[in-house]
């Protein structure tokens, strides 16, 4: 009789262990991927800020030198990060090839001018920075016209403000309700030991002697719980990085590291602090309910 109910209390203990460790590692795996989610959203947003470009169409007098010397002084700014030279052939080429048909034989003459295409740093895709560059290039008397995609710019710094907004909120609410789940996962473990710790207190076993053993299971358990998290995020970045490799998650080693740490972290401090205060509740309890 003993021994069936020595097994029922281990299977009862284990499922209890089993199910700490499911929910943590659900958990934990969602903060680790609004991690990620945070840190790429800029990857994102920079990866589209420089696909505009700054196109500076050059008039026909102008000389080689002068072309030469305007893509050396534009490659060495720091705004910029790219610098091709588009002539007037290719650009025909290209406009051929986008209209299906070569307009050349129909108009007798190239009605296109060459251009220098610059495209800046995800950081200086602003405005005001590419207004004032406008500025300063328009004093050059060879260039003919200089032109972006304002309204697509505008687009941009309007959504992507917004949406930092919501993510901001989101993580805050996110965080709140990871933190709440783990502590109910942590609170009915807890609560599934409530006679051996009063059985501990009434023998005269001191308050940090019960409280070590229990804090120290779940600490463990928090660790393993990160440890299948981390897995499945690693899981996870593999299969993104194989399908949008523009991102390249798996480039930034650092980063990673920071994310898998930070979820370890989270882990152990909700857990430790979650299983301290559930056990100080029924060392305070006199009554066994």
């Amino acid at each position: 009789m003993e021994n069936i109910q020595e097994n029922y209390t281990r299977r009862k203990l284990t499922s209890s262990y089993i199910s700490v460790v499911i929910s943590m590692t659900v958990v934990l795996f969602l903060i680790g991927f609004l991690g990620i989610f945070i840190l790429n959203s800029k990857k994102v947003s920079d990866h589209f800020k420089e696909q505009i470009v700054l196109s500076i169409f050059i008039k026909d007098s102008a000389k080689n030198v002068q072309i030469k010397q305007l893509q050396k002084t534009l490659s060495l700014k720091k705004s910029t990060r790219k610098v091709i030279y588009v002539s007037k052939e290719e650009a025909a080429r290209r406009y051929a090839d986008e209209i299906g048909e070569d307009f050349l034989e129909f108009l007798g003459y190239n009605p296109l001018l060459n251009s220098v295409d610059v495209f800046l740093n995800a950081e200086f895709v602003k405005s005001g920075e590419i207004n004032h560059l406008i500025q300063t290039l328009e004093k050059y008397d060879y260039i003919d016209e200089i032109i972006y995609d304002e309204p697509l710019l505008e687009l941009l710094e309007k959504n992507i403000e917004q949406i930092s907004l919501w993510i901001i909120i989101l993580s805050g609410i996110f965080v709140l309700v990871a933190i709440l789940l783990i502590n109910g996962s942590i609170r009915l473990s807890i609560f599934s030991k409530r006679l051996v710790i009063k059985t501990m207190q009434l023998v005269g076993a001191h308050k940090s002697f019960i409280r070590r053993p229990l804090i120290t299971n779940h600490i463990l358990m928090a660790i393993l719980s990160s440890f299948f998290a981390s897995s499945g995020l690693m899981l996870l970045i593999f299969t993104i990085d194989k399908n949008i490799p523009d991102l390249k998650l798996l480039s930034n080693q650092v980063e990673l590291f920071l994310i898998f740490t930070f979820v370890m972290i989270t882990g152990i401090l909700i857990t430790f602090f979650s299983s301290f205060f559930a056990t100080q509740r029924y060392l305070k309890n006199k009554i066994i309910y």
